[in-house]
C-alpha cells in the first residue's frame, strides 16, 4: 500500500513540474510569437486598433478637433479618422495613419485613453459589469484664440505662434507654418496617403510635417536680451545702475571685426533706455561683463539645453539651445557639439560671450521655448510646466484624470522677475514695440531682430506677456516669430513682422476673459 502512494505522489509531483514547465514555456518563450499569432483572441471590452473607432479630442470650449466618423466595412478598416477644421489644429493633434498605424501629437500622446480599452470601475457596480469604451481628450486650447493665430501667420510661408497661460501653463493656442491637412494622412487609400506624405517633403528640416511651433529652433535676436538682463539682477546686481556710452559699434577682444547696431543706429543710456531700444552694443558689452558662466547659467535656469516637458511626442519638440562653456566635454543633444570651438563661451571665445547675449553665435530656440520664457517672467519666475491636456473623459461622460498644474522651472526669483518685466513695459510704452498695442493693456514685451555676420539674417520675434503693470496679474504670455523668407529680408523688423501677430493674439485674448467677468 506505501508503495502504490509513493508512485502516485511521483506522479503527481511529475504532473505538477510539466504543468510548470509548459505554463513557463507559454507565458514566457511563447507569448512574443502568441500575442502576434492572427488566432491571438482580443481581451473582452477591447478591440483592434485598426478597425475600431477613437476617442474624440476636444478644445477647452468643446469643439471638435478629431473625431472617427461611420465605419467603412467594404475596405475593412473601420471608421474614417476625421480632422473638422482641416489643418487649424494640426500642431496640436497630429495625425493619426489607419493604414500604417503611424500617429503623432496627441493622436499618439494619448493614444491609450483615444483607443477602445476596458475602463476603470469606478464602483461596485463597475466591478461586475464589463464597460469599455473609448475616452475623449479635452485640451487647454481656445479655439477662436486659435482661429486669430492661425489667421495671423497666414500670410507667410513659415511662421509660428504659441500662446501660454503664465500661472498654469496651459497652451492657449499654437500653430505654425509651413502645415498640412491630416484628413489627407488619415485616408483609408495608401496610394494617396504615401503620394501626400511625399508632397510634404518629410526628409527636408523644413518639412511642414516638423511642427513649427514646438520643432523647429531660429536664432532668438533681441528676445535674448531678457534672460541677459534677468542674469544682471540674479548675478551682478551692481550692473543695474550702470550708464553704457552712446555709440554705434563695439571692438569686441580676439577679432577684428565689430560689433554694429542694427541699421547703424547709435544708442546708449541706463538699462531702461538700452533694453527699450534692444541696444546691440550696450548688451554685448553687458555680456562681457556677466561673463560665460553667469550667461550660461542663467540660460539654463530659463530651460535651454533641455527639451521642453510639453505633452507631444518628444521627438517632436526641439531643444534650445545656449553655447556651453569652454572645457565642457559633454555634448547636448541636437545642438553644437562642444568639440567646435566657436559652439563654446569663455577666454577662448570673448566675442562668443558678447553675441551669445544679444541671442546670436549658436543660440537657437523655438516659440514654444520662447513663450515659456515671457510666462516665466510673467509668473514671477516659475516656469509652469507647458501642457495640452485639461482632461480625459470617458464614453459615460466620467471624469478618468485631470491636469494638476505643475512647476518645471524657477528660473529665477519674484524681485528679479518683476523688474524685467518693469523694463519690458517701457518696450511697448516707448521702445522698439512701441505703437504696437494700446497703453490700457498694459503689455511688457521684447522685440527681436539682429544681422549676424556668419548667419545672415535671424527671424524677426517678438514675446509680450500682459497684463503686466504693478497691480496686474498676467494671464497671458505669447511667442511669434517668422523666419526670414520671401518677402521679409533683414531690414524688416521683429515689431513690424512679428509683432502684429502677438498684438492680434494677446488683444482678443484678454478682450475675451474681460467679457467674461
Amino acid at each position: 500500500m506505501d508503495k502504490r502512494i509513493r508512485i502516485i505522489l511521483v506522479v503527481l509531483v511529475a504532473c505538477f513540474a510539466l504543468l510548470f514547465v509548459q505554463l513557463n514555456n507559454l507565458q514566457i518563450r511563447q507569448a512574443p510569437s502568441l500575442d502576434a499569432s492572427q488566432y491571438q483572441p482580443t481581451p473582452p471590452g477591447v478591440g483592434k486598433p485598426r478597425y475600431e473607432a477613437r476617442g474624440d479630442i476636444v478644445t477647452a470650449d468643446g469643439k471638435i478637433m478629431a473625431e472617427s466618423g461611420p465605419s467603412r466595412p467594404k475596405d475593412k478598416l473601420g471608421p474614417d479618422r476625421i480632422y473638422p477644421a482641416g489643418s487649424l489644429y494640426t500642431d496640436v493633434t497630429g495625425y493619426y495613419d489607419v493604414v500604417d498605424q503611424n500617429s503623432t501629437g496627441l493622436e499618439n500622446e494619448y493614444n491609450q485613453y483615444l483607443v477602445k480599452h476596458q475602463a476603470s470601475a469606478d464602483s461596485v457596480s463597475g466591478l461586475l459589469t464589463e464597460q469599455s469604451g473609448t475616452d475623449t481628450v479635452a485640451t487647454t486650447i481656445d479655439s477662436k484664440l486659435q482661429q486669430i493665430a492661425t489667421a495671423a501667420i497666414a500670410p507667410y510661408g513659415a511662421a509660428a505662434v504659441v500662446a501660454i497661460d503664465p500661472s498654469t501653463g496651459a497652451v492657449l493656442a499654437m500653430a505654425g507654418k509651413p502645415t498640412f491637412n491630416p484628413n489627407n494622412l488619415s485616408s483609408h487609400n495608401p496610394k494617396d496617403v504615401s503620394s501626400y506624405y511625399n508632397s510634404l517633403n518629410p526628409s527636408s528640416g523644413s518639412s511642414g510635417l516638423i511642427n513649427a511651433a514646438t520643432g523647429q529652433t531660429k536664432a532668438p535676436g533681441s528676445t535674448m536680451k531678457v534672460i541677459t538682463t534677468a542674469a544682471i539682477f540674479d548675478h551682478m546686481p551692481d550692473l543695474e545702475t550702470q550708464v553704457f556710452p552712446q555709440q554705434t559699434s563695439l571692438t569686441i577682444p580676439q577679432t577684428p571685426l565689430p560689433l554694429h547696431n542694427f541699421g547703424g543706429e547709435s544708442c546708449g543710456g541706463p538699462l531702461a533706455v538700452i533694453l527699450a531700444q534692444s541696444c546691440d552694443t550696450a548688451y554685448a558689452k553687458l555680456g562681457l561683463e556677466l561673463g560665460a558662466q553667469n550667461l550660461e547659467k542663467e540660460a539654463t535656469a530659463f530651460g535651454f539645453n533641455k527639451v521642453p516637458p510639453l505633452d507631444i511626442p518628444s521627438n517632436e519638440i526641439a531643444t534650445p539651445c545656449f553655447p556651453l562653456l569652454d572645457g565642457s566635454t559633454v555634448g547636448i543633444a541636437n545642438c553644437p557639439s562642444p568639440s567646435d570651438p566657436s559652439a563654446t563661451i569663455g577666454e577662448n571665445n570673448q566675442p562668443g560671450i558678447a553675441y551669445s547675449a544679444i541671442g546670436q553665435q549658436n543660440v537657437t530656440e523655438s516659440a514654444l521655448q520662447n513663450a515659456l520664457i515671457a510666462a516665466a517672467i510673467a509668473n514671477g519666475g516659475v516656469m509652469m510646466t507647458p501642457h495640452l491636456m485639461s482632461a480625459i473623459v470617458n464614453s459615460q461622460g466620467q471624469v478618468v484624470t485631470t491636469y494638476t498644474p505643475k512647476p518645471y522651472l524657477t528660473a529665477t526669483s519674484q524681485d528679479p522677475a518683476d523688474s524685467v518685466r518693469d523694463l519690458m513695459l517701457g518696450v511697448a510704452a516707448g521702445g522698439t514695440a512701441s505703437g504696437l498695442f494700446p497703453a490700457n493693456l498694459h503689455v511688457a514685451a521684447k522685440t527681436g531682430t539682429a544681422e549676424s555676420g556668419t548667419t545672415g539674417c535671424s527671424s524677426p520675434w517678438l514675446i509680450a506677456t500682459a497684463p503686466a503693470g504693478a497691480n496686474d496679474t498676467p494671464k497671458i504670455a505669447v511667442a511669434a516669430v517668422v523666419p526670414s523668407q520671401a518677402g521679409v529680408g533683414c531690414s524688416e523688423t521683429g515689431a513690424s513682422v512679428a509683432g502684429p501677430i502677438v498684438a492680434k493674439v494677446v488683444g482678443a485674448y484678454l478682450q475675451t476673459t474681460k467679457k467674461k467677468k
